[in-house]
């Protein structure tokens, strides 16, 4: 029913109207029923979830159950719970002045009660817009339960000049506040034992206590609780009669490909136009950057169990933009492309965002950082040229043998961090085998992009022990392995 909302000012042109009360469970079913019937997006933005996640949350709003999201970090858990507000009403009425949201044909707390008990039809009502209705609260040890149901205000008491007897001394914490509301708890478990165990009444009988006041609030709330399954061995855990009361536990995930990651590292970034004008990224960059992550997940330095979130390809594509956009500053040039040695703008993003373990403290962060990026390089390899086994006969003629000898042969190849596009190609274009290469591989890959692949085909050639690299501050030098020595000797 479509009301003019700005026409209802009391409760008598309320129930004139014919509106009708909802739960708050009730009103997110309801409207995801209507959205899913239209064939409408539910949970908009959230990539890879399609299959997996958002069925599942779909189910358990329809089932009217409050929901704990447990995943890594970086897996949108938060996100998710507030797109959940797209789904309510968008206005419900309140008792004015109400400190718990009260609705006027079901006050519960005992100023709303008062207040229409004295006016009747004339109780003054406004309207609350679904914008407002989303709280939140991290978890830290030292929330109190007074922050989340409330405590006895000794400066009201004074004020009114009331007994402590009386309920009206209360000050009501942020669940009570949030009646009609998504109230989210971020990180459950780091939550105190004694605290998760206030929450019980409320999850099944839906009213609170406080102190020794005979209180009952039915409040209409619609939980949703975050947690990372490394709280439950590091820091804390969910208590079990407190996980027994959540209807639904739902396990996000990391994007499964690269072309999901690389959606949600695109629509999360946040560039500059002068960036996204001056820079261009070839698709085999953005795919580079995404499978670092990946490769992290499965490293051996790497705390696994840590997660690796995807605000570490979203700030590692910024630092790269911002590599190649430095560049294009320093050189005076109006635009330039990302080269793969821009990789090494991305390190600061790679270091600050990885849980080592004692092989990867032992390396440093930095080399780790480095050795991902080598990995990501190695995997992309054989998707674009033919695959290099560990072991190969010596005498064995493989398709990299007169690339390899161009190196013995010459001085090796050197560029420069800050070289122009012009340097760049004329130094990549001078390497005749490694133009062959990509030419009888990929014939069909665009100029613009061939770079970038010629690039990568010398890194994969120095993961494969092909090649040697050397970096240097300002750049880095490609040789073969074993020349420089001979020629030393």
């Amino acid at each position: 029913m479509e009301l003019n909302i700005k026409n209802i000012t009391n409760l008598g042109e309320l129930k004139q109207s014919g509106y009708k009360t909802k739960s708050i469970k009730d009103e997110l079913r309801d409207n995801l029923i209507a959205r899913i019937k239209l064939g409408e997006t539910t949970f908009t933005g959230v990539w890879g979830y399609d299959n997996s996640v958002i069925p599942e949350l779909e189910r358990a709003i329809l089932s009217r159950h409050n929901i704990n999201l447990l995943g890594l970090r970086g897996q949108a858990k938060t996100r998710l719970a507030r797109l959940m507000v797209h789904l309510l009403d968008e206005y419900i009425p309140v008792v004015e002045g109400s400190e718990v949201n009260d609705d006027p044909f079901n006050p519960i707390s005992r100023y709303a009660q008062d207040l229409i008990k004295e006016k009747g039809d004339e109780t003054p009502v406004t309207w609350l817009h679904r914008s407002d209705r989303f709280y939140e609260k991290l978890a830290t040890p030292d929330v109190t339960v007074a922050d989340l149901i409330g405590d006895v205000d000794p400066i009201k008491a004074a004020n009114l000049r009331l007994s402590y007897a009386d309920d009206r001394v209360i000050h009501f914490g942020m669940i009570p506040r949030a009646n009609r509301c998504i109230f989210v708890i971020n990180e459950l478990p780091d939550l105190q034992a004694r605290i998760q165990v206030s929450l019980f009444n409320i999850l099944q009988e839906g009213d609170i206590q406080i102190r020794g006041f005979k209180l009952r609030l039915p409040l209409d709330l619609q939980f949703v609780f975050t947690a990372n399954p490394e709280d439950y061995t590091n820091r804390g855990s969910i208590v079990t009669p407190l996980k027994d009361r959540i209807g639904s536990q739902i396990l996000t995930h990391y994007p499964e490909d690269i072309e999901t990651a690389r959606k949600i590292t695109e629509q999360e970034s946040k560039l500059d136009d002068r960036q996204t004008n001056k820079v261009y990224v070839p698709d085999l960059a953005k795919d580079l950057l995404e499978q670092i992550s990946r490769e992290a997940r499965k490293s051996e330095y790497v705390d696994a169990k840590s997660g690796i979130s995807a605000r570490m390809s979203i700030t590692s594509f910024e630092n790269l933009m911002s590599t190649a956009e430095r560049r294009v500053l320093k050189n005076g040039q109006e635009s330039t492309m990302v080269r793969l040695s821009d990789f090494m703008g991305v390190i600061p993003s790679i270091i600050g965002k990885i849980e080592l373990v004692y092989e990867g403290e032992q390396e440093g962060a930095g080399s780790v950082a480095e050795i991902l990026i080598e990995d990501a390089v190695k995997s992309l390899f054989s998707n674009y040229f033919p695959k290099i086994d560990k072991l190969e006969r010596k005498d064995a003629e493989g398709p990299y043998d007169e690339l390899v000898s161009w190196f013995f042969d010459g001085e090796g190849f050197d560029l420069l961090d800050e070289a122009s596009d012009f340097e760049y190609k004329k130094k990549l274009d001078s390497i005749i085998p490694l133009q062959q290469l990509v030419l009888k591989y990929q014939p069909e890959y665009e100029k613009e992009d061939s770079y970038f692949l010629k690039e990568l085909l010398l890194w994969g050639l120095v993961a494969h022990k092909k090649l040697s690299k050397q970096r240097y501050t300002i750049g880095y030098q490609i040789k073969d392995v074993y020349g420089s020595f001979i020629r030393g000797l």
